[in-house]
């Protein structure tokens, strides 16, 4: 399904219609981590079903709705949930949020999701900040910008050497530092899902240099970077590395350990906005 630029503007000038400020911060709350919202104040929600043609989740720990507030001297436009591929969705209605964004004129893109351990060392209810992503899903042909080039919006071949912003992964350093959380970096592997992965899989993907396992982001990320948006990247670590196949993992598992990193991510987010 090919998204234009004709629908991503039709649905920033809905939101452009209920809003007073303009957003300079996104930020996308993963599986479970919806929780970040309780921290903020006099918000304006718009829920996805309000919005024509916003692709509204179906997973349990994905709220589905934007809300709209400033926060410690930022304006910023929060996702509370994402969509993800394994839904039935398009990668072009998956990364369709970001696009709108894009439009609405925010300049920086905080995503934060769970994932799972691959590098042994990790431990659930950690915060791994993400350098780099291994993108599995794109290699095999589920890039969000095949198609038509949106040439209005960022170049053909757009380069993704730097996907995380350097300087924002130094500024989340400094806020951990400060906030003496133990936040771990590396590389995050996104897949299509929904199946977890195998320990075959895992050890696959260690080999190949990620530590942590997802079913997002990633395409997200790209886009952004082809639109030319600053991107930070936290993975919450939600279940430890099952290399040699003797642990079960379920959806309840990465809820419950959601609990657990909310808070931390509450104090780096907060943290970071105060920064900028």
């Amino acid at each position: 399904m090919q998204i234009t630029l004709e629908k991503i503007d039709h649905i920033a000038g809905v939101i452009r219609s209920r809003i007073t400020r303009q957003p300079r911060v996104g930020l996308i709350l993963g599986t479970g981590l919806g929780g970040f919202v309780q921290a903020i104040q006099d918000p304006t929600n718009i829920p996805y079903s309000e919005l024509p043609d916003w692709p509204v989740p179906t997973v349990m720990g994905h709220a589905g709705q934007l809300i709209f507030a400033r926060v410690e001297g930022q304006d910023v436009m929060v996702m509370q949930g994402r969509v993800h591929y394994y839904e039935g969705y398009s990668m072009a209605e998956v990364t369709l949020p970001v696009r709108v964004m894009q439009r609405l004129g925010v300049e920086i893109l905080i995503v934060t999701n769970a994932a799972g351990a691959i590098n042994p060392e990790y431990q659930p209810g950690e915060v791994m900040l993400i350098l780099d992503n291994l993108n599995l899903a794109a290699m095999a042909g589920l890039n969000p910008l095949i198609g038509p080039n949106l040439d209005e919006l960022g170049p053909r071949f757009p380069d993704m050497s730097q996907a995380y912003d350097r300087k924002l992964c130094e500024l989340a350093r400094k806020v951990a530092r400060e906030n003496k959380i133990l936040m771990r970096e590396g590389v995050y592997a996104g897949l299509s899902g929904p199946s977890f992965e195998s320990p075959a899989d895992l050890r696959f993907l260690r080999l190949a240099g990620a530590d942590a396992v997802g079913m997002s982001t990633v395409p997200e990320v790209i886009v952004a970077r082809h639109g030319g948006t600053r991107v930070l990247g936290f993975s919450g670590i939600s279940n430890k590395a099952n290399l040699d196949g003797n642990t079960v993992t379920s959806h309840e598992e990465v809820l419950a350990a959601g609990k657990v990193l909310v808070p931390k991510l509450e104090s780096l987010v907060l943290g970071l906005l105060r920064a900028l």
